[in-house]
Parts: structure tokens; sequence; C-alpha cells
């Protein structure tokens, strides 16, 4: 299988690397003015940031770096993709998968089970459904082959805005609480010692946030190791 949002990827990195885009994104100014753009109430790519409302579709991730992501997932933007993302993640089928893809200054790729970039969920892939939505710093994107109409499970969060990806990949939601927590997340292609997701669950469902892994004790020590020790 090939492996899945590897064409605008590299276009992205090659962005990346380009010095006028690596200004351009330095530049606050412009930082600044895509978030208060994305967050007026007059237009329709607005979305709301109080998980309280409308919890069906606020997505939460727990990651292994201790945080939680929370997601606002936006039906009238891809109401199947949606619809995709809850049922994968009512079943389970994110916990424990890791993030495979993670570029500094880009985005970070997770969904597929195999951790290679190559694998997804067992039910048929989705028709696109590109929107005017743009991708901006956490927007939640699904990703997909060089067909549009490959995508299943794997998706992306975006780091910072790249709007060489508008009308190319499913803009589905986007990050409204926990962001610094998915900047945290390890990097590499795949990253040495990946961040997993260690819960995904729909707020609705009010799951409690796992309990932090308990440290490894180090052995007891009895009296008998301390006198042998002694007697070597």
């Amino acid at each position: 299988m090939v492996s899945r949002f590897l064409t605008t990827l590299a276009l992205g990195a090659a962005l990346l690397a380009s010095p006028a885009m690596a200004q351009k994104e330095k530049d606050p100014v412009k930082v600044i003015k895509v978030d208060r753009v994305v967050a007026s109430n007059k237009l329709p790519y607005a979305v709301d940031t109080d998980i309280a409302h409308d919890p069906e579709n606020v997505l939460l991730i727990d990651l292994s770096n201790g945080g939680r992501v929370a997601i606002r997932l936006m039906p009238e933007w891809a109401p199947h993709h949606v619809e995709r993302i809850k049922t994968l993640v009512r079943e389970g089928f994110y916990n424990g998968i890791v993030f495979h893809r993670v570029i500094e200054g880009f985005m970070a790729q997770t969904g597929d089970p195999t951790g290679t970039g190559q694998g997804g969920s067992k039910l048929p892939d989705l028709t696109a459904e590109f929107n005017e939505v743009p991708h901006m710093r956490g927007t939640v994107s699904m990703a997909r082959t060089d067909d549009p109409n490959t995508a299943n499970s794997q998706f992306f969060i975006v780091f910072y805005p790249r709007f060489a990806l508008d009308h190319k990949y499913t803009n589905f939601g986007r990050v409204i609480s926990g962001m610094q927590y998915a900047d945290a997340i390890t990097r590499g292609e795949p990253p040495a010692n990946p961040t997993k997701i260690v819960q995904a669950s729909i707020a609705a469902d009010n799951k409690p946030a796992p309990a932090p892994a308990a440290p490894v004790a180090a052995p007891a020590i009895s009296a008998d190791m301390l006198s042998n020790s002694k007697s070597n």
C-alpha cells in the first residue's frame, strides 16, 4: 500500500526549507492576524472552544507525554469524516497508536495501527470532503495517498499554517485545548521513541483520563543480599 499523505507532505517540507517561507512564519504579525481571523465568530470556519458545549463533537486524546488534547470535530465541514473518527474512537481503534511521522514546524501524523504510514482501519476509504477551511495552527485533517478518495483512519495535527494543503486534504476539526501537548509530540520520521495515544474518547462519553504510568520500583534489597554482598 502506498504511504498515505506522502506527496503533499514532501511539498510542505520543501516549503519549510524555503528561506522566504521560514521568514514568513517567524513574522509574529502574520501569525497573530491569522489567529484573529479564525477566532472571528462571523466566519463560517470559526469553532466553539468551550469543551462543555456539544461534547458529542469533542475528541479527547490522552497522550503518553501526560497531556490531554481536545479537538472540536466539525460535521458542518466534513460530516462523513467526523462520523468515521467518532466510530473508530468508540471502537477503541486509536488507543495505543503512535505518532509515526512528526515534522518540526509542520505537523504530527497518527492513526496507523502498523506505525508505518501504510496502514489503516478495516473500514472502506472515504470520499474526499475538501472544504474552504484553511489549514491553520491546530487544524486536524485527514491523511491520504495520491488518490483524493483514500482517507481512512490516519490524521494529522498542524503545528503552523500550511495553506498549500487547502482543498487537497479534508479538514475536519481544530484543537481547542492542550495544543502545548501536541507541540511536545516527539519528532521523527519515524521518531526513535514515538509519542503514543494512550486513550482517545468522545467527551460526551465521560471517560476519565488514564492514570499516569507508575514509575518502575527498584528491587528490594534483603538483609541476606546485603550479607552475601559483604562476604564477597
